[in-house]
């Protein structure tokens, strides 16, 4: 089972901080791909926030470079999101795939899981 799956959202305040989790129970996702966080606001499309390679280091969108730290655990089939200093711009759905550039869409359309919500609101 490829799906992923996220957890880890919620209601904050502004400056305060989340982590978010995905997970898979597909070992060949974290064996050959490249990972990434994106995240969908109410009426935009979705957008890629950060990726990170088996090996390597991350890359990350401008606007939460500094503030969002992606990290993977190979031996546990994990991604993680840490967010930092959060902000209003940053509510939407965050979800996990595969990242951009490696197998077609009509195949990755089948990894979306249901996201996770997070909400920076005072």
């Amino acid at each position: 089972q490829v799906q992923f799956v996220e957890s880890g959202g919620g209601l904050v305040q502004p400056g305060e901080s989340l982590r978010l989790s995905c997970t898979t129970a597909s070992r060949i996702m974290f064996a050959r791909y490249k990972l990434a966080w994106y995240r969908q606001a109410p009426g935009k499309q979705r957008d890629l926030v950060a990726s990170v390679p088996r090996r390597g280091s991350p890359s990350y969108a401008n606007s939460v470079k500094g503030r969002f730290t992606i990290s993977r655990d190979n031996s546990t089939n994990t991604v993680i999101l840490q967010m930092t200093n959060l902000k209003a711009e940053d509510t939407a759905v965050y979800y996990c795939n595969v990242a951009p550039g490696q197998l077609p869409s009509t195949v990755t359309r089948d990894y979306w899981g249901q996201g996770t919500q997070v909400t920076v609101s005072s």
